[in-house]
């Protein structure tokens, strides 16, 4: 059986050529435009392609026509048979010099030019020190840029791991950061190596081996009281009260309200960060705060449309004007366990919606539970009024 020939790798930024599965197609070659837009996650989204052709040297010709601004539909027509050893030698000159240029000008982004590049491409528009109305998400990106302004001139590509954790560590001995803004930095370097790595940026995805090296201070924390829940629900008016109720009969950390799917037609919440248990875990909207979680979404947009800063400075402002006592964002989750726990709801559904692991291979491979199964036991909670 003959093996296929081995063409030359395009460099990033040039687009693609496929060949397509089947024995009999006239053109097996798909010629595919660069990747311009990416999902959440930083993977590339399909492109349609340009044209289909019979021959892969033919597809190269097609992506330099395109790059230069030159193809229009059918041109590939205008293409006789190629293919020999002295094009081969050609196009590897075409594809190093090319590959060289983009190298250079790679090299000259710095940490900033690749975040302004980043912002552009997740927000849809331009950086800019402007005031303005923007999503918590957008402003949680900003405030970890800020952070981490040591590295704003620094060449992108020549930056190391070192470099991202000494930052890091920065941030939380000399500014003193909680491990939630931590999170943040951590969380800017991830989605701006994604980026970077899927646009010939850098090396290596670099990000991936940092560490946020202080314990979790959100672990930690005491739950609101029957007694505190019931003043809550007297000033549920108040927007931050709103919320504070929201996050105590839901049990999600602060930073997971941020982009946090809100599905009001099927009741329930979808989302999660930090551990593979607690990522893309769905939790039941509980009746009592329904109406809120409605409210809040009309007139929010979002369920949280601040930096979570903004939102711990408001808590602490609306518990000193109830005589309240001071609790963290994090207590809030504490309360939802504790609810659970005085409600009797089966642990293993609580586990799930708390997004906590189990230790044992069974109930880790094994557990399965419904929507409807965890909707049944988030309905045994009583509100306090």
């Amino acid at each position: 059986m003959a093996r296929r020939k081995k063409y030359p790798k395009l460099p990033n930024g040039y687009g693609s050529i496929k060949r397509l599965s089947g024995k009999n197609r006239t053109n097996p070659y798909g010629v595919y435009p660069p990747t311009e837009e990416f999902d959440e996650n930083g993977n590339p989204v399909a492109q349609k392609a340009l044209c289909y052709v019979d021959d892969w040297y033919k597809g190269f010709t097609v992506l330099t026509w395109y790059k230069h601004g030159e193809y229009y539909p059918g041109r590939e027509k205008e293409l006789t048979e190629s293919g020999n050893a002295e094009l081969d030698n050609m196009i590897a000159t075409i594809l190093g010099k090319y590959t060289q240029t983009q190298r250079e000008i790679a090299d000259q982004k710095t940490f900033e030019d690749v975040f302004k590049d980043f912002y552009q491409w997740k927000f849809k528009k331009e950086y800019t020190t402007k005031r303005e109305k923007r999503s918590s998400s957008e402003s949680s990106y900003r405030v970890a840029y800020k952070n981490c302004e040591e590295l704003h001139s620094k060449s992108f590509r020549s930056l190391t791991t070192d470099d991202l954790q000494a930052v890091l560590d920065s941030c939380s001995t000399v500014k003193g950061l909680k491990h939630s803004s931590l999170e943040l930095v951590k969380n800017l370097y991830t989605q701006m190596y994604k980026y970077a790595d899927a646009n010939d940026l850098c090396d290596k995805k670099y990000s991936d081996y940092v560490q946020i090296r202080i314990p979790d201070d959100d672990e930690h924390g005491i739950p609101f009281s029957d007694d505190d829940l019931r003043i809550l629900w007297n000033h549920m008016e108040h927007p931050t009260i709103e919320m504070l109720l929201i996050m105590c009969y839901s049990g999600f950390r602060i930073s997971e309200y941020i982009g946090l799917e809100v599905n009001i037609k099927e009741k329930y919440f979808l989302g999660g960060l930090k551990t593979d248990a607690g990522k893309n875990r769905i939790v039941p909207i509980y009746s009592g705060i329904m109406p809120l979680v409605k409210k809040r979404i009309t007139r929010e947009g979002s369920l949280l449309p601040c930096t979570t800063q903004t939102f711990r400075e408001q808590m602490t402002s609306v518990l000193s004007e109830l005589g309240l006592e001071q609790h963290t964002p994090h207590d809030c989750r504490h309360t939802f366990s504790k609810l659970c726990d005085d409600y009797k709801i089966d642990w293993k559904c609580k586990k799930l919606m708390l997004g906590h692991s189990f230790g044992d291979v069974t109930n880790k491979v094994y557990l399965h539970r419904t929507l409807e199964d965890l909707r049944m036991e988030i309905e045994k909670i009583k509100l306090c009024r």
